[in-house]
């Protein structure tokens, strides 16, 4: 599937937390998400509380504008979302320039585009333009600012809402597996980069899930949208029994500028999720983080206090066009979005079907007289090594583990091992979580 086409449709829209053109972004994303996720959108009432927090407000501009006195029309909200501050309070007021100054940003590293600034928790008012703008403004003239805007508290105006599915293996989902949770931000108003690349690299993860499934006894991958950091707070605090069941996460923002990958490690750092997402990128030229290194996002609240799911990002940042209205389709490579996608997908593949084997034999088994031996003229590497992973079958090294120690693909060993869990000489231990019991 083509993703920059999505990214498009995306990209334009007015999306803050909570906004109309949240909710059609969102509607978007569940057009494009197979039908076998049974995506759907949750709703929830601004002012309740969520852990520490509120759910906000839903953000409504109907207009905004900025002119002088003598009829010059410096700003119109109608021609970029990005003119102002989001959130900005309703405002009508004449200010001189002294008075106006102070709610003017503009982005000095880049003159010609307009900054994207936000307020949503401290209010005020404010306008973004560019730098070029702002040094030709007349000092000696006054200026009417108008921002007529609302912050709707009513669920029946529409609340605040978030979009998530899930993928289930082939056979259906495991009692007792879990689920990896995959997800993406999807509320900045005008930006392509940010995250809206990352919101159609993950319908495209979905998109091959669906199309060649995990194998049978995999975790379920669970997709989720919706605004940043409050809106991951909202969902995990309104479905606070899921949290238990995700045993890993991967955050995805930035995939679509043409730039080397980056991941950022989980909290624990040396997680099996760590190791694996080492592993995939073993070839490839990419940049390593901490956890929480800039640019820091919703992997704070997945692998934060009182929820410890290890969960890593996966970016391209930096770029110099972040936060400005430099960050636009222009700037999107279908290829990078793509191989983003490879990547995550890999990660996933290798994450969600990994297990722990658990003998339930005794002594070294017949391996000719079960089908179990290994032909050297076929595969000499997994001849040497097939005695080494039987005896790596006490349940205390998942498959990945095993892989890592006898120096094979993983995907080999999977298929190795599959054969004694078929013949019922071992069973299969779920990956452990690490989030607290609910």
């Amino acid at each position: 599937m083509q993703l920059k086409p999505l990214l498009e449709r995306i990209y334009p829209l007015h999306r803050t937390l909570a906004s109309d053109g949240l909710d059609e972004a969102l509607r978007i994303v569940g057009e494009a998400m197979p039908a076998s996720a049974g995506y759907a959108i949750e709703t929830y009432r601004p002012g309740d509380s969520i852990w520490t927090w509120r759910v906000p407000e839903r953000y409504v501009v109907h207009d905004a504008s900025l002119e002088t006195d003598r009829g010059q029309r410096v700003i119109n909200f109608a021609h970029n979302p990005l003119h102002i501050v989001s959130y900005s309070l309703p405002v009508d007021r004449t200010l001189t320039w002294d008075e106006l100054e102070p709610h003017l940003f503009y982005c000095e590293e880049r003159p010609w585009a307009i900054p994207w600034h936000f307020n949503y928790y401290q209010r005020d008012w404010g306008f973004c333009l560019s730098k070029e703008v702002f040094d030709n403004l007349p000092r000696d003239v006054r200026y009417r600012a108008v921002i007529r805007s609302e912050f709707l508290a009513d669920p029946n105006d529409g609340g605040f809402r978030v979009g998530a599915g899930v993928l289930h293996p082939e056979g259906g989902p495991v009692s007792g597996v879990g689920e990896l949770l995959i997800s993406a931000h999807i509320c900045h108003p005008m930006q392509a980069n940010d995250d809206a690349a990352g919101v159609v690299t993950a319908v495209e993860v979905a998109r091959r899930l669906a199309e060649n499934p995990l194998p049978p006894g995999s975790m379920s991958v669970r997709f989720w949208f919706g605004p940043e950091t409050i809106g991951t707070i909202a969902y995990l605090a309104h479905n606070e029994d899921l949290i238990p069941r995700l045993k890993g996460g991967v955050f995805i923002e930035m995939t679509g500028n043409n730039n080397t990958i980056a991941w950022h490690h989980t909290r624990q750092h040396t997680h099996l999720l760590d190791r694996i997402t080492h592993y995939v990128l073993r070839n490839m030229d990419h940049i390593e983080r901490n956890f929480a290194d800039f640019p820091p996002n919703d992997e704070r609240v997945i692998n934060g206090p009182g929820v410890n799911v290890p969960c890593i990002s996966i970016n391209r940042w930096p770029y110099d066009e972040y936060h400005t209205t430099d960050d636009n389709p222009g700037i999107i490579h279908e290829e990078m979005l793509q191989s983003a996608a490879d990547i995550v997908e890999e990660i996933v593949r290798i994450y969600a079907s990994n297990f722990i084997p658990k003998r339930k034999f005794r002594g070294p088994l017949f391996l000719s007289g079960n089908d179990l031996w290994v032909d050297w003229r076929e595969n000499f590497d997994l001849n040497r090594s097939y005695e080494k992973i039987m005896m790596r079958f006490e349940g205390q090294h998942s498959l990945f583990d095993i892989a890592e120690e006898v120096g094979l693909d993983y995907w080999v060993v999977r298929a190795y091992v599959e054969k004694y869990r078929v013949k019922d000489f071992i069973e299969a231990l779920p990956i452990p979580s690490e989030a607290p019991d609910f």
